[in-house]
C-alpha cells in the first residue's frame, strides 16, 4: 500500500506554519462580508447594465454587453461559495442566493452541489471527477473549449434531459437516488421561468431579458471558460493536492468578481474557509501550494505550452478532449 500523501494543510499544521486555532478562526462564517460583497457585486452589475442601456443604437453596444456579460457570468463564483454554504453563515441565505445565481447562468443549484461535491472528492482524477477538464489535445480543441460552444451544448442537453426526467450514467454516480425527483423538479422550474420570461417578452415586445441578460451571459461565458481552465487544466491527474490545483495571483478587480476563487488551491485544501478568509489562508500556506504568479495569463501560457508539447508536466495527461 502506497504511503498517504499529506495535504498542504496537514503539512502546514505539522510544521507550525498554521495553528489549529488559526485554522478554526479562518473557518468562521459570517453573513456580513457576504452581504456587503453581494450588494457591491449587484451594484457593479447594475452599472454595466446601465452602460448597455447607454450604448443602445451604437457600436458601443457590443463591448458594453461583453463587459456586462463578464460580470454576469461571475454569478458562478458566488453560487460556488453558496453550494459550500460559506458565502453566508445562514443556510437559507446560501440556498436563496445560490438558486438566484443558478437561474442567471442556467446552472441548477441542487444539481451543481452534488456535482461539485464529487469534484472535491475526486479532484483531477480521470473518470471520477465530474468537472474534470482534460488538457486539450490540440490548439483547435483549446479554442473550441474557450468558445463555450461545447459548454452550452452540454448545459442545454443537461437541462433538457432533467426536464424529461432522465440522468446520464455520470449523473447517476453523484446524485443520490432519493434526490433524482428533486433535481428533475429543479430543472423543470428553471425551464418554466425561462419560458415565462420569453412569453412575457413576446407579449410586451420589450426584449430587455435578451439585451441585459441572455445575450451578455452568452458573450461573457468564454471568459469564464478561460478562467475555469486555469484552476486545474495542465496540472497532473493525481490525488496530490500540492500538484493538481493552481492558485492564480490576479488583480484586485478580478479577485472581487471571482469572490477570491483565484485562491483555488487554498479553497480545495480547506473548503470550509469562507471566501473572505482565503487571502489570509494563502499567506499561511506560502510554500505549501502551487502558485501561478503570472495569473490567468501565465496559466494559459503554461497550458498552451503543454498543448504544443513544449512544457509537459510530470503526471499530466495529454489524452482526452476539451
Amino acid at each position: 500500500m502506497s504511503q498517504e500523501v499529506l495535504t498542504p494543510i496537514t503539512q502546514a499544521l505539522n510544521d507550525g506554519a498554521l495553528s489549529r486555532r488559526e485554522l478554526k478562526r479562518l473557518m468562521k462564517r459570517s453573513n456580513t462580508p457576504g452581504l456587503v460583497h453581494f450588494a457591491a457585486f449587484l451594484l457593479v452589475a447594475a452599472c454595466t447594465g446601465f452602460l448597455v442601456w447607454l450604448s443602445m443604437g451604437s457600436w458601443w453596444l457590443i463591448p458594453a454587453m461583453l463587459l456586462h456579460g463578464i460580470v454576469l457570468v461571475h454569478h458562478f463564483s458566488l453560487q460556488h461559495e453558496c453550494v459550500h454554504y460559506t458565502a453566508f453563515r445562514s443556510r437559507w441565505i446560501n440556498e436563496l442566493i445560490g438558486n438566484y445565481c443558478g437561474l442567471v447562468i442556467m446552472l441548477p443549484n441542487k444539481f451543481f452541489r452534488y456535482e461539485h461535491c464529487d469534484h472535491h472528492t475526486y479532484t483531477q482524477l480521470t473518470g471520477r471527477d465530474p468537472e474534470l477538464i482534460e488538457l486539450p489535445v490540440a490548439l483547435s480543441k483549446y479554442f473550441a473549449f474557450i468558445s463555450s460552444v461545447p459548454y452550452w451544448r452540454a448545459k442545454f442537453g443537461e437541462l433538457g434531459r432533467h426536464v424529461i426526467g432522465r440522468l446520464n450514467d455520470v449523473e447517476r454516480g453523484f446524485i443520490p437516488k432519493e434526490e433524482h425527483r428533486a433535481v428533475f423538479n429543479e430543472a423543470r422550474a428553471m425551464a418554466l421561468i425561462y419560458a415565462a420570461v420569453l412569453a412575457a417578452s413576446m407579449a410586451t415586445g420589450w426584449w430587455g431579458a435578451v439585451w441585459y441578460w441572455w445575450l451578455p451571459v452568452f458573450m461573457g461565458e468564454p471568459v469564464m471558460r478561460a478562467i475555469r481552465m486555469t484552476e486545474h487544466v495542465g496540472r497532473p491527474n493525481i490525488r496530490d493536492m500540492k500538484e493538481n490545483t493552481r492558485t492564480n495571483l490576479v488583480s484586485a478587480p478580478m479577485r472581487f468578481l471571482c469572490w477570491n476563487m483565484n485562491y483555488h488551491a487554498e479553497h480545495h485544501y480547506a473548503s470550509s474557509v469562507p471566501f473572505h478568509a482565503l487571502p489570509k489562508l494563502h499567506k499561511k500556506l506560502d510554500g505549501y501550494i502551487y502558485v501561478e504568479k503570472r495569473g490567468y495569463l501565465g496559466a494559459h501560457i503554461d497550458i498552451i505550452s503543454q498543448v504544443l508539447g513544449k512544457s509537459p508536466r510530470k503526471g499530466s495527461r495529454h489524452a482526452g478532449s476539451a
